[in-house]
């Protein structure tokens, strides 16, 4: 469990990654194919939601999102029309439950924000669904304190922490860099900047 104290006194700025490290990604995609499954319901009268979205959830808990509206479809028989539809609600879903973040994230940000250390996030992916989850996430008034950064806006996530550091004036080793992958981690790597896990289920 990653705590304040485990944060070197010479950082004056922490950019956290979103999916897994601050929100559990699978609380918004789960939400999504609730929507999803409710949707083909309303519309095609079959399958049922229930079945449906049971179907969903087994499947994303064993492969993941990628390929799960061809297996739904080869399932169920829905058209291939749906998959559009699917896709927008991944982009613009109105969840029925606000995402909450994870515990051990939640106290950090307070405590980073009460020692007046600078708090920011970096996420990866479509920035538009990415939006979407951060704007359905209970802050608990971290909200005002967060400056947030989308890499897809830019060439590569290397350069949207350089941009971060630059528009903040921010040197490498005053940041320490927050994730649950190695993909983050080769990114603290290779920027030079400290790098810090909190190791979620």
């Amino acid at each position: 469990m990653l705590s304040y104290q485990q944060i070197p006194a010479s950082k004056k700025a922490v950019v956290f990654d979103l999916d897994d490290t601050l929100i559990p990604q699978k609380d918004y995609d789960l939400q999504v194919y609730y929507l999803f499954a409710n949707f083909i319901e309303y519309l095609a009268t079959f399958p049922p939601a229930k079945d449906m979205l049971a179907f969903m959830e087994k499947r994303y808990y064993a492969h993941g999102q990628k390929g799960m509206f061809e297996e739904v479809q080869q399932t169920f028989g829905i058209e291939s029309k749906y998959q559009e539809n699917l896709k927008l609600l991944f982009s613009n879903a109105k969840l029925p439950l606000k995402l909450l973040l994870f515990k051990e994230a939640l106290a950090l940000m307070q405590e980073l924000v009460v020692n007046r250390i600078a708090i920011f996030i970096l996420t990866a992916g479509n920035a538009q669904q990415q939006l979407n989850k951060i704007r359905q996430t209970e802050w608990n008034g971290l909200d005002q304190y967060l400056k947030v950064y989308f890499a897809d806006e830019y060439q590569s996530e290397h350069d949207a922490l350089n941009v971060l550091m630059k528009e903040n004036g921010f040197k490498s080793d005053e940041l320490l860099l927050i994730g649950n992958s190695e993909i983050r981690k080769k990114l603290a790597t290779n920027s030079k900047v400290d790098f810090l896990t909190f190791l979620q289920a």
